[in-house]
């Protein structure tokens, strides 16, 4: 069964939202009086879901702590640190020919919706996606495997014929949860060692080679 639907991660595989989350971070343990030294290293903060996160830099089990902290990042990230990002080199070329040969492209983040959506507009990248499904502000669908379950319960597709891109092994787990391949992108945020541990079918070093990764696999199927 060739590949239709190309499900893509945003931080970390379209975008590198590193300053923005950083900050964000920063300004909302500062306003809760647990300020981060400058060299407290945080991009292991990006990708997994965000509370989960705080609650670990606060070293605390406290949910209503870490909740506190969450609308405290959020207060800063939904002004600024959401624009403080930038796209990934090929990016919007690529996008814009996978969706001239045919494929549904549908945003998968663990970003809450309202923010993913706000930055694919300002970055001119909505138009390439068929749909962008992010989570709740309440928490819900922060776990990718649940996500992605609520993208192809949505879209009524079937995972024989989606793949999953992504930076973290949090893409490739969910997605295998789901019966999905992944093919990883190893200039985001997930380590070496990470992507080796989850083992996507296949890695690519910059977002163009997705283009020649997609005939490959679907020549393969053909074949096979």
């Amino acid at each position: 069964m060739t590949i239709k639907n190309i499900l893509i991660d945003l931080d970390g595989t379209l975008t590198d939202p590193k300053a923005g989350i950083h900050r964000s971070i920063r300004y909302a343990l500062e306003k809760l009086g647990h300020p981060l030294a400058d060299e407290v290293d945080l991009d292991w903060t990006i990708g997994p879901p965000l509370k989960a996160s705080l609650a670990k830099l606060l070293n605390t089990q406290d949910d209503d702590l870490a909740e506190q902290a969450l609308l405290a990042y959020r207060e800063c990230f939904s002004v600024t640190g959401l624009f403080e990002n930038e796209v990934y080199p090929t990016v919007a070329e690529t996008l814009q020919q996978l969706q001239a040969q045919g494929y549904a492209l549908f945003l998968a983040t663990a970003k809450p919706t309202i923010f993913a959506k706000q930055i694919l507009v300002h970055f001119q990248l909505d138009s390439y996606f068929t749909e962008m499904y992010g989570s709740e502000l309440t928490g819900e669908r922060t776990n990718k495997a649940d996500l992605i379950a609520y993208i192809l319960e949505q879209e009524n597709l079937n995972a024989a014929e989606c793949i999953m891109v992504g930076d973290r092994q949090y893409d490739i787990i969910g997605a295998r949860t789901n019966g999905i391949d992944t093919i990883a992108v190893n200039y985001g945020y997930g380590t070496a060692e990470e992507l080796a541990q989850a083992q996507p079918i296949t890695q690519i070093s910059q977002f163009s080679e997705l283009i020649g990764c997609m005939a490959e696999l679907n020549a393969e199927r053909k074949v096979s």
